[in-house]
Formats: C-alpha cells, sequence, structure tokens
C-alpha cells in the first residue's frame, strides 16, 4: 500500500509537466497591411496601404526569447500629388513596387510566454520587442532593386492552445538603399549608403503552430 502512495505521488508530480509539453519552433501563415515613406510621401504612410502576405518561422530559445525568420511579399504605392513638395521641372511622379522581403529577427518578450505549471509562472499573452536585419528585393516599374533593411518594432502573443499561437506585429523596415520606390535623386542630391529617403512598415497578423518536442523529464528541461 505504502508503495502504491508513492507511485501516485510521483505520478502526481510529473503530471503537470506531462501536459504542458514544451516545443523547439513554430510555422506559420502571416497576412497584413504595409505602408510607404520615401520620396513621394513624407507623412501619413497609410496613404497607399498594399497588402502583406506570406510565412513566418520560429525558433524557441525559451520563455522570454526567440529567433524568427520570415519570407514576405509586400506592396507598396505612392504618388506625387500626395505631397507639397516641388519637382524638378515641376514632373510628376508614381509607383507600384512588388517587394520581396527575407529576414531574420530577434524577440524578447516581456513575460514568460506559455503554458504549464504554475511554478514556472507561464502567461498566454505577452508584449515583445523585436530588431533584426533583412533583405528587400523590388519589382517596380519595370525595374529591380535590391536593398538590405533594419526591422524594428513590437508586437503582441496570445496562446490560443497548447501549440497554437495568435500573433500581432508592427516593424518599420529602413532601407539602406534609395530604390526601393524605384526613384533615386529626384533633386539631385546624391544619397549616402547610410542616409537615403526609403522607408516601409508592416503591420501583420499571424497564426503559428508549435512542433519539435524538447526533451522533458519530470520538472526538468533539457
Amino acid at each position: 500500500m505504502r508503495r502504491l502512495l508513492v507511485i501516485l505521488s510521483l505520478v502526481c508530480l510529473c503530471l503537470p509537466s506531462l501536459l504542458a509539453q514544451d516545443y523547439r519552433y513554430e510555422f506559420g501563415p502571416a497576412l497584413g497591411i504595409s505602408g510607404y515613406l520615401g520620396d513621394l510621401n513624407n507623412s501619413n504612410m497609410y496613404k497607399h496601404p498594399g497588402i502583406v502576405g506570406g510565412g513566418t518561422f520560429r525558433y524557441i530559445a525559451n520563455s522570454r526569447w526567440a529567433i524568427k525568420g520570415d519570407l514576405l511579399y509586400v506592396g507598396l504605392k505612392g504618388d506625387s500629388n500626395d505631397v507639397q513638395n516641388k519637382f524638378p521641372m515641376d514632373k510628376h511622379y508614381s509607383f507600384k513596387s512588388s517587394v520581396i522581403d527575407l529576414g531574420g529577427q530577434v524577440e524578447f518578450n516581456f513575460f514568460h510566454f506559455g503554458s504549464g505549471p504554475r511554478y514556472k509562472k507561464y502567461k498566454r499573452i505577452t508584449p515583445y520587442l523585436t530588431l533584426g536585419v533583412g533583405a528587400s528585393m523590388a519589382f517596380t516599374n519595370g525595374s529591380t532593386n535590391f536593398a538590405m533593411n533594419l526591422p524594428m518594432g513590437v508586437g503582441v502573443k496570445y496562446k490560443l492552445k497548447e501549440r497554437l499561437n495568435l500573433g500581432f506585429e508592427f516593424t518599420m523596415r529602413k532601407c539602406f538603399g534609395d530604390g526601393i520606390d524605384g526613384l533615386s535623386d529626384l533633386y539631385g542630391v546624391k544619397h549616402s549608403f547610410a542616409k537615403n529617403t526609403d522607408w516601409y512598415s508592416v503591420a501583420m497578423f499571424s497564426v503559428s503552430y508549435e512542433f519539435s518536442k524538447r526533451c522533458i523529464k519530470c520538472h526538468y528541461v533539457d
């Protein structure tokens, strides 16, 4: 009888860890809108919003840190009629860009994100900060332009179920190049690698599914 009680006690101690599995990776689709700031827009970035769509992949280092990679399609638009600036020869400019954005970001969660035993202090929802590096390939009015970009922003994650997460993220991409809109040096002033006028924003919702269990041994995670 005493041996049975010991076995039952051990099972009860391990049960919370068995019920709340930790996973290494997550993957899912993303959808949202984009905005543009540049030669043809210096105030309201959502004057002509575009569509964002793609997929995200995360490596979950722990409940506070993650590394994310994403591959996105970003639509950008602009028109010189939206700005008060006068261009040389009073020219009119407009563009539509299809941007392929490939990047990687590091994420820091404000809270321990997850679900599981109470002693682990997991939260089902957390805001987070993100910073990384990426590359943009823009196809604009028959031309192709490439630029590195610096994504930075904020987001929020919500654990809908044990392995299913919802998320919203807003990031600004600073481009190290002046050709994402297909326009460059409209005033005849040369831009350097670090100083230019092209930015774009990505505001997107995502759904992700976690997979690849970690090795768990009763309150011990390897």
